[in-house]
């Protein structure tokens, strides 16, 4: 990444009125350091040489202070706005990584790049907070104060100028130097901590089941490696940081100092005026300040950089481009899919492959269980039924009857959606009272509530609660365990209108209960069914299967069309069908 990245520009409107107040800022504060130089330089030479006049200097007094104040506010103003522009300018980069990681959809997310996401719009981006704040202006500084100084000391000194101009490359090239032994550094820095960040999320995701197997102290050790690797290359960065700041300032201290000792020289024989060479001497650090703290600021633009880059990179990948056609009521339509294959994404395989199935939804009450071996595609059905995944072959559409089949690639998800209910693994739940959480903007009452929760199982869940339905639940669910997660799902799916909400699809939903938690999803799922919904479950457990009008069996073939095995069924359940057909009865 450059500098100043236009890709930045781009992406953060914030960034740019930024930028653009900034270099205001910038030609304004050069301006206020010439005049400070001079006017500071008009009342102290006739101080030094006994020739002031107090009725003369006390107007250039005031006039200094002025010229300090304004300054001052200016700074202050530049330190305010960049504060602001840089927490909009990292907000508008979160939710545009994270929207655009959702529209890639779950197939990337699954391929290893979910906790990387994750560590970049938290800790990661917060990098280019600094970045913006002290790195960025001194960088527009230093392509407006430097010149401008530099131009004034020409015209007081060509000397001293010259002098000046031979030295000032040194410091951008020596922060080259310093920039490509650091850009590296900064980027192991930032994947050491995705990979800590990914590492800790798999560990806790997979904690009760290590905890359960006394398996915990493997992951514990391997994060605490990856924390020992953070910690060192942190420190890295900044040893490298502390190391090119002190160069930086014993090399333009030193080219302070010649041009010092050069005017030193001339005023002792007679060959520079005082009032000049005082002004050249006012302004000589100042010609260097930008560039020093661009140097001072440097290693913490190389994280901010880093981070961007990455958020660019997320950016730049090609999302599939969502439907606009309106969705039709789901209720009397067909769902169909036909010859349906899904490339999985970390081996050479299709799963599912070939998969045939039917939906008729609305028409009558009907539960569908999709089984197979783990790795077989089943969840990925799910997926394409909902349309967060895009099959690689085959067809899935909508028909209503009397018109043409409409593919729900070119549907509107924010037309569709809403027309199904959906209960993943591991559901997320907005931030709430847990009342407004299962209600979900639903006029329901009371009584519509604690029904819902009794088919659910939710009750004896809220009897646990000091707060009932009052009580507060964090985003994401935080304060329930998975189980009460699905028990919530599961009620706020029971009180949408089945005649709006056609399609029930539920992922596992046995997966993290005992037998009386699987019993209630049992009676919730025969519960859907008596409301005239189609239930698509995903099923492992035979009780599910057996409450099932349709059994379909979902497999995965290699690439060169060899099927892979489709065993591995349900417990309790033998010869499931390997290959679906559309759903006309139960499958043996």
């Amino acid at each position: 990444m450059k500098p100043l990245d236009p890709r930045l520009l781009r992406h953060a409107r914030a960034a740019r009125g930024y930028v653009v107040l900034t270099a205001v800022l910038g030609f304004a504060t050069a301006a206020l350091v010439v005049a400070q130089a001079v006017v500071l330089a008009s009342v102290l030479a006739p101080a030094i040489q006994g020739t002031a006049d107090l009725a003369d200097l006390g107007p250039r007094v005031g006039l200094l202070a002025g010229v300090v104040a304004a300054r001052a506010a200016t700074s202050w103003a530049q330190e305010r706005f960049a504060l602001r522009a840089a927490t909009r300018t990292v907000a508008e980069l979160r939710e545009q990584v994270v929207t655009h990681a959702v529209a890639l959809g779950p197939r990337w997310l699954a391929s290893g790049r979910g906790p990387e996401v994750a560590t970049l719009a938290t800790r990661g981006l917060d990098a280019l907070e600094p970045y913006m704040v002290r790195y960025l202006p001194q960088l527009l500084l230093a392509a407006t104060v430097t010149p401008a100084t530099l131009a004034v000391v020409l015209g007081l000194d060509w000397v001293s100028a010259v002098v000046i101009a031979v030295t000032i490359p040194l410091v951008p090239l020596f922060m080259v130097l310093v920039g490509r032994l650091t850009a590296g550094t900064s980027e192991r820095r930032l994947v050491v901590m995705q990979r800590l960040g990914a590492q800790v999320l798999d560990l806790l995701a997979g904690l009760p089941t290590l905890l359960a197997f006394g398996r915990a102290r493997g992951p514990e050790q391997r994060v605490r490696a990856l924390g020992d690797a953070n910690r060192r290359a942190t420190m890295g960065t900044l040893r490298v940081a502390f190391l090119s700041g002190m160069v930086l300032e014993l090399l333009t201290t030193l080219s302070v100092a010649v041009v010092a000792v050069g005017v030193g020289l001339r005023l002792v024989h007679g060959g520079m005026e005082l009032e000049p060479a005082l002004a050249v001497l006012v302004l000589a650090p100042e010609v260097y300040l930008p560039l020093r703290q661009v140097g001072l600021h440097f290693h913490a633009s190389t994280d901010g950089i880093a981070a961007a880059e990455q958020a660019f990179a997320v950016l730049d990948e090609e999302a599939p481009e969502p439907g606009r056609t309106p969705a039709p009521a789901l209720s009397g339509t067909t769902l169909a899919l036909h010859g349906m294959s899904v490339r999985a994404g970390d081996r050479d395989a299709l799963a599912p492959a070939d998969l045939d199935l039917e939906l008729r939804l609305g028409t009558s009450g009907r539960v569908v269980a999709l089984t197979g071996p783990s790795g077989a595609g089943k969840t990925t059905t799910a997926l394409v039924l909902l349309g967060l995944v895009r099959p690689d072959r085959g067809t899935v559409t909508l028909t209503v009857p009397g018109a043409e089949p409409l593919d729900l690639a070119d549907v509107d998800p924010a037309t569709y959606w809403p027309q199904v209910a959906w209960l993943p693994q591991r559901p997320v739940l907005a931030p709430g009272r847990l009342r407004d959480v299962v209600a979900g903007g639903l006029p329901v009452s009371d009584a519509d509530l604690d029904r819902a929760a009794r088919t659910a199982g939710l009750d004896t869940v809220l009897a646990t609660l000091p707060g009932g339905w009052d009580t507060a639940v964090g985003r994401g669910g935080v304060g329930l365990s998975v189980g009460q997660r699905q028990r919530v799902a599961l009620a706020a799916a029971l009180l949408g209108d089945p005649a709006d909400v056609p399609l029930v699809v539920l992922d596992e939903p046995t997966a993290h209960l005992d037998a009386r938690g699987e019993q209630v999803v049992l009676d919730a799922v025969r519960t859907f069914r008596d409301q005239g919904r189609t239930v698509v479950v995903v099923a492992h457990r035979a009780s599910l299967v057996r409450a099932a009008d349709d059994v379909v069996g979902v497999r995965s073939t290699t690439l060169d069309d060899r099927p892979a095995p489709a065993d591995g069924g349900p417990e309790g359940t033998v010869g499931l069908a390997p290959v679906a057909a559309p759903v006309e009865g139960r499958h043996p």
